[in-house]
């Protein structure tokens, strides 16, 4: 490879990470997500963090498993700051975070809406709610609750 290649190979790229949000909360451009709202999973009280997902089908369960009547919602966000791996999901389920799914204690920008995404089939849908029912009977907690 010629020295002109090799330079090639290395510049910085001028595409950022898409983060996802995925919900039932209407909300608009621009408008932020924080933290201090009712949790849409755990204990379901205040949250202390907020989520984002960098592959769409974590945002996915996220709108489908999220709680309310509104439309499920997934979103384009921007972190205002650090995020972290989410421990639920990286420490509890799946090592090495392969669904991307991270927390931060810091706002999210809406910076667009996915409008044409499709859901899972309706039985693994009904399977991951009853996994979840069945991890709250059995008391186990959202580390996210902590």
């Amino acid at each position: 490879m010629g020295k002109e290649e090799n330079k090639q190979e290395h510049r910085p790229t001028v595409f950022q990470q898409t983060y996802f949000h995925g919900t039932k909360a209407d909300l608009k451009l621009g408008e932020l997500i924080e933290p201090g709202k009712i949790s849409n999973f755990g204990k379901q009280k205040n949250a202390r963090y907020i989520f984002l997902t960098a592959t769409l089908d974590a945002a996915i369960w996220g709108a489908e498993l999220a709680i309310g009547e509104g439309r499920e919602r997934i979103y384009l966000v921007e972190p205002t700051g650090e995020i972290e791996d989410d421990p639920d999901l990286t420490n509890r389920k799946f090592p090495g975070n392969p669904t991307k799914s991270y927390r931060s204690t810091l706002p999210f920008r809406i910076v667009g809406e996915v409008t044409a995404w499709e859901g899972h089939p309706k039985e693994q849908l009904e399977n991951m709610k009853a996994a979840l029912a069945k991890l709250k009977d059995d008391g186990v907690d959202s580390l996210n609750d902590e």
